[in-house]
């Protein structure tokens, strides 16, 4: 994988990705799970992916039903290291090293525990090939899948600016360029993802997960507006000064005048057809 996030800028998001997502869809979730386990007590099974220091971990585990066992996927060390400690290691099975830009990591075989495939903030770095090639296995496996916090494309402002459009559509292109998985979906990632499920007879649930920014949050609001930057710049090396005045004036906007900001995410839940049920799918959106 290309894309490296270190630990100081998945801990600036943790909380702010936390705060956005959605209940509802853990809900429904934490049903399904006591409904597929019944009385089997077998512990769900939860393979991680991109799970970093362990910021979808912490978010969800409280939320589903025990017993939990989770493998946590990533090609840093480190960050999954950090993951087990924070965990407190009650809940975790096993740490994979893993580099899966290629293809999507084996899943566990055939067993009589659920398993649910998972990750956060990960969709929208990967390609359609990678990310079908994903729901298939999971659909071969009956799987539950939840994966959070795919950016959407939306940018928006309380205060605008005229740099703002030019801005975000040179940032939208620079989504879909190549992050180690091939073409990136981008911010089409989480419609991909419910149109594959859908395909494979799942019952979709997606709901908004928009993260919610202001003054409160200074360094996050820096780090994103600069490397919005930079990015646009990318695409538009012949406007990275006009790119850069844009964030000077973003800075103070939102730190300094008040400004907020709302950055557009989706939250897809895909639950498996019962054994021996047809394809036929329903979707409810949020």
């Amino acid at each position: 994988m290309s894309e490296h996030f270190d630990r100081e800028w998945l801990g600036l998001r943790e909380p702010v990705d936390h705060a956005a997502r959605p209940a509802s869809l853990a809900d429904a979730l934490a049903e399904w799970v006591v409904r597929v386990r019944g009385a089997n007590e077998a512990p769900l099974r939860v393979l991680d992916l991109g799970a970093g220091s362990g910021s979808n971990l912490r978010w969800l585990a409280p939320r589903l039903p025990d017993p939990q066992l989770w493998t946590l996927v990533d090609h840093d060390a480190s960050l999954l290291d950090a993951a087990r400690r924070d965990a407190g290691g009650e809940r975790v099975e096993h740490l994979r090293v893993e580099d899966f830009a290629a293809a999507p990591p084996a899943l566990p075989g055939a067993a009589p525990a659920p398993l649910l495939v998972t990750g956060a903030a990960l969709l929208d770095l990967v390609s359609a090939r990678w990310l079908d090639a994903l729901v298939a296995a999971c659909a071969a496996r009956g799987a539950a899948v939840l994966f959070a916090l795919s950016y959407d494309g939306r940018i928006e402002w309380s205060q605008p600016d005229p740099e703002d459009a030019a801005l975000l559509a040179a940032v939208n292109r620079h989504q879909g360029t190549d992050k180690g998985f091939g073409p990136a979906l981008g911010p089409g990632a989480a419609m991909h993802l419910e149109r594959a499920l859908e395909r494979h007879g799942y019952r979709v649930e997606a709901a908004a997960s928009p993260w919610e920014l202001d003054a409160a949050r200074p360094a996050l609001v820096r780090a994103l507006i600069d490397g919005w930057a930079e990015a646009a710049a990318a695409m538009e090396p012949t406007r990275a000064g006009d790119f850069r005045a844009w964030a000077g004036r973003r800075r103070a906007a939102v730190i300094g005048d008040g400004c907020r900001l709302r950055v557009g995410h989706r939250d897809v839940l895909g639950l498996p057809p019962a054994p021996g049920r047809g394809s036929g799918s329903g979707v409810a959106a949020g």
